[in-house]
């Protein structure tokens, strides 16, 4: 099945994709690795799930907010690579900001991974990385990078 028809299936639509806030770029390709710079809780340029994980913002709704990552990492693919040339997901890093008492990363983290094995099935499996921060620019509450083996041209 199509990236997007799966999408559609499962209620989602890939955003557009966003451009970089600073002196970088969106997509760095090196040899067969694709790198997506972070990407952020924004819908079509609208800043969603700002706040701390435990204080502003529930677990279900960081969820939600990490899976928005990861179709802002889909937005990017299919912008500047094209799904047709993925041969899979390497790894992903995960960021956060949380309240002190508020330990539940993993399963906020998971609305990215859940997401990705559904769309992209066996392509989809990958290795993670889980850091809780300070900060996070406009503070929002995660943020998320992924690297991906493509095809070469």
């Amino acid at each position: 099945m199509r990236i997007k028809e799966k999408l559609k299936t499962l209620g989602l639509t890939l955003p557009n994709a966003s451009t970089p806030g600073g002196s970088y770029v969106s997509v760095n390709i090196r040899n067969k690795i694709a790198y997506i710079a972070i990407q952020f809780p924004i819908l079509n340029d609208v800043f969603k799930h700002q706040g701390r994980l435990g204080d502003d913002i529930s677990t279900e709704e960081g969820y939600n907010a990490m899976q928005l990552c990861a179709l802002n990492v889909l937005a990017q693919v299919d912008k500047n690579i094209g799904f047709e040339n993925i041969i899979g997901l390497n790894h992903i890093d995960a960021y956060f900001q949380c309240a002190d008492h508020w330990d539940e990363s993993p399963e906020v983290v998971n609305g990215a991974s859940d997401l990705f094995l559904n769309v992209l099935g066996e392509k989809g499996k990958h290795a993670r990385a889980i850091f809780g921060v300070h900060k996070l620019p406009r503070n929002f509450s995660v943020g998320l990078t992924a690297s991906f083996t493509i095809k070469t041209k």
